[in-house]
């Protein structure tokens, strides 16, 4: 079930986890009812002409909330960046394809920079099930380490620079990690390296791509990848509408 129809959601609680990025909290029972982990929002900036397309951080369908985390990259995010609380945000909400989750099997979160938000709801879900690998530039850019901890997960974190945590690649931190299924966000060539990991260890890997999207909902074509069909061969989808979670072996090479 999707929602197509624009909603103006008041702003409940808002912090700035590090420079430039920001945490939201809607109220929202109708959406959060329908929300799951890995699916997105289309948010409307007052001015603007396209709206933002933000992964869905957090659902508490219990106080009705959704819960975004973003970064300023562009005039449209620093404008939502300057909302204050009880502000109304106009959202488009819940869309696209969510990650499959399985409770009875060991799945690996790949996260890097602000790839990490939309895989916290699928480690919420998962409790102890969960290992997660959070890559970050450096140690001010680490964001919801604890939040995936209070979680259940297992949490590895890996830096750029090595400020903090693990020196080098995410998917290096998976080296003595067993696991079934691999869930991941972030960069293209993270994606890769996640994709080849499940592939070395015989794992079903779910991919979560970024893309720039302008309707959300596939109408206006703007957000095409190459997909492969089920006989291998290779047709046009799109992120919003067929993602932006894909089983890992339906994206062509060309779509990383």
């Amino acid at each position: 079930m999707k929602q197509y129809d624009s909603i103006l959601c008041p702003l409940a609680e808002k912090r700035e986890l590090a420079p430039g990025i920001f945490d939201f909290w809607l109220e929202c029972p109708d959406l959060a009812a329908l929300a799951q982990p890995g699916q997105f929002a289309q948010i409307y900036l007052p001015g603007h002409s396209l709206r933002r397309p933000i992964s869905i951080c957090g659902i508490d369908r219990e106080k009705g909330r959704l819960r975004f985390v973003f970064q300023i990259r562009g005039q449209g995010t620093a404008q939502l960046a300057e909302y204050r609380t009880g502000d109304r945000v106009e959202i488009l909400a819940p869309l696209g394809q969510g990650f499959p989750l399985d409770k009875t099997k060991r799945t690996l979160l790949v996260g890097g920079g602000i790839g990490v938000p939309p895989l916290l709801g699928a480690a919420e879900r998962l409790g102890e099930k969960a290992v997660a690998l959070l890559g970050f530039r450096n140690k001010e850019a680490v964001i919801l380490e604890k939040d995936f901890q209070a979680a259940g997960a297992k949490v590895l974190v890996a830096t750029d620079d090595g400020s903090y945590g693990f020196h080098g690649l995410v998917t290096g931190l998976a080296q003595k990690e067993g696991f079934d299924v691999l869930l991941a966000c972030g960069p293209a060539p993270m994606l890769r390296a996640a994709k080849a990991l499940a592939q070395e260890r015989g794992a079903a890997g779910y991919l979560s791509l970024e893309q720039r999207m302008a309707c959300g909902v596939g109408a206006c074509l703007g957000c095409a990848v190459a997909l492969l069909d089920e006989s291998g061969e290779s047709y046009y989808g799109h992120v919003c509408k067929d993602g932006p979670v894909f089983p890992m072996d339906r994206l062509a090479p060309e779509a990383l």
